[in-house]
């Protein structure tokens, strides 16, 4: 199965950080990224550029609506995403638990959903 960890941080909290202090945080987390990538746990992992660049879209009634900034109802911003394969749900949270950034916001765990089964039940 594959699951997708969304890394949510409090911005505050990760600018608080001294930068000797983030940049460790963080390369302790690139190097256990290569290590679950070597074992093929880890399929792909991506860090997202800061909220200031990003556009929401929203459609009602036909009409497409695009503002600036992440507007999520919520304080802490997607900062990022690990894609991995794990054999169930448990596994994939005790993998989630080996990074830090859930001490700085959040970390959610979803299972990501078989689009060739979804293909084949629309028959596209």
């Amino acid at each position: 199965m594959q699951f997708l960890l969304l890394i949510y941080i409090d911005e505050g909290l990760i600018q608080a950080l001294p930068e000797a202090e983030y940049d460790r945080l963080m390369r302790d987390c690139l190097h256990h990224a290569d290590a679950l990538q070597a074992s093929g746990t880890l399929v792909l992992a991506q860090q997202l550029q800061p909220v200031a660049q990003a556009r929401t879209l929203r459609t009602r009634q036909d009409q497409p609506r695009i503002t600036d900034g992440p507007f999520a109802e919520t304080h802490e911003l997607l900062a990022g995403f690990n894609l991995i394969n794990a054999r169930d749900a448990a596994e994939a949270m005790t993998i989630a638990q080996q990074f830090p950034w859930s001490r700085f916001g959040s970390i959610e765990v979803r299972p990501v959903a078989d689009m060739d089964a979804e293909r084949a039940r629309v028959g596209a």
